[in-house]
């Protein structure tokens, strides 16, 4: 079974972060570095429930998304298995 989610990315690039990771990270962090910019917005902890942390991941995603300081920050969505259990 697979889920539907979001990752970070920006308009410009022309990788997708879901199936061609390796070239969309090289494509990005020297231009805008948005893992980091993600790092710095998310409020999680690995001592949460996954679910949790799906959660939190979201809510920084929109903030970035919402607040778009940069102009070209976008969300691509695309599916993944399901984790098997709620474990951090």
């Amino acid at each position: 079974m697979s889920k539907e989610y979001e990752l970070i990315s920006t308009s410009d690039n022309p990788f997708n972060p879901h199936t061609q990771w390796d070239d969309w990270y090289a494509w990005d962090l020297p231009r805008y570095a948005s893992l980091a910019l993600l790092g710095r917005v998310i409020a999680t902890s690995s001592d949460l429930p996954r679910s949790l942390q799906h959660d939190d991941y979201a809510d920084a995603l929109a903030t970035i998304i919402s607040e778009n300081v940069s102009g070209k920050h976008i969300a691509v969505t695309g599916s993944a298995p399901e984790p098997e259990d709620d474990t951090p």
